[in-house]
């Protein structure tokens, strides 16, 4: 009995400490991380601003907490750099309310893949070449909570950062999926369309290599036209990785989400590489 006694004590114990370090989080998030719609990047999108990231493609949580201050969103690249979860994890923790919100790049629509980035405190998560339905409806799949999707609950870093995790994720969380083929293309309005799918980001660069059309191409505008036209008939968000399509492109009033770019308040990352990168990135 004694022994139950203790044990049901130190659980206690745990738990009061475990509640306190809760408290402390959660005083410290700042105002606009405290309501329903947390995800700042989500309501610029929906009130149809334009945004723009800088690309992390490894560990650095000094680079990564100051280049937060000045940008829409971090692209945290998976898919080519070579960050571990546990990187990601490390730099969203060391910083959460410093301004970009965290959006994870993975390299497959994976559950385990998909758990793990919402998991650490990604609030975006993009999915890469993404040719049909069937890849779409995967990522949907896993990105939230029941009754809408098959996440599954965890004790997980995000619910200590973002408010009432459990009841808000699911209306802050985005889903992007990546248009890069042209099997992509012919594809595009069923991949929109997709319940849980919440806009469309063309991979320029790939779009190019994929199918062989220069980007300064009237074949190359029309793809990129296709995709825009069906993203917004399926009431989506359309944007490009390369975010020199944000000014002088027919499609630029229309395209809101950008991979890199300028920053939000003028400032410029040493050495002055567009949207804090220090190397190309394959779009």
């Amino acid at each position: 009995m004694k022994r139950l006694a203790v044990a049901v004590c130190g659980v206690a114990w745990a738990a009061l400490l475990g509640g306190s370090a809760l408290a402390q989080e959660q005083a410290q998030r700042p105002a606009w991380a405290q309501g329903p719609m947390y995800n700042t990047l989500k309501a610029k999108l929906l009130a149809h601003k334009q945004v723009f990231s800088f690309t992390v493609f490894k560990l650095d949580v000094a680079g990564y907490c100051e280049k937060a201050k000045h940008y829409d969103w971090t692209f945290f690249d998976m898919q080519h750099g070579t960050l571990e979860f546990s990187d990601v994890e490390q730099m969203i923790a060391a910083c959460p309310y410093n301004g970009a919100i965290p959006a994870v790049r993975l390299p497959d629509a994976q559950e385990w893949h998909i758990q793990h980035a919402t998991d650490i405190g990604a609030l975006m998560v993009i999915v890469p070449t993404v040719d049909d339905v069937d890849r779409a409806r995967e990522a949907a799949k896993w990105v939230r909570y029941p009754p809408v999707a098959r996440r599954s609950l965890g004790n997980n870093q995000a619910s200590r950062i973002w408010p009432n995790y459990r009841n808000t994720i699911n209306d802050n969380i985005l889903l992007i999926l990546m248009i890069e083929t042209p099997t992509g293309v012919a594809n595009a309005y069923d991949i929109a369309s997709v319940p849980g799918v919440d806009g469309i980001l063309v991979g320029n660069n790939d779009l190019n290599s994929f199918s062989g059309y220069p980007v300064d191409s009237p074949q190359y505008q029309d793809l990129l036209t296709k995709i825009h036209d069906a993203t917004v008939k399926a009431g989506k968000i359309f944007g490009c990785a390369n975010a020199g399509y944000a000014k002088g492109n027919p499609l630029s009033n229309d395209t809101f989400l950008f991979q890199n770019g300028p920053s939000n308040d003028g400032w410029v990352p040493p050495g002055g590489a567009r949207g804090g990168r220090s190397g190309q990135s394959a779009q």
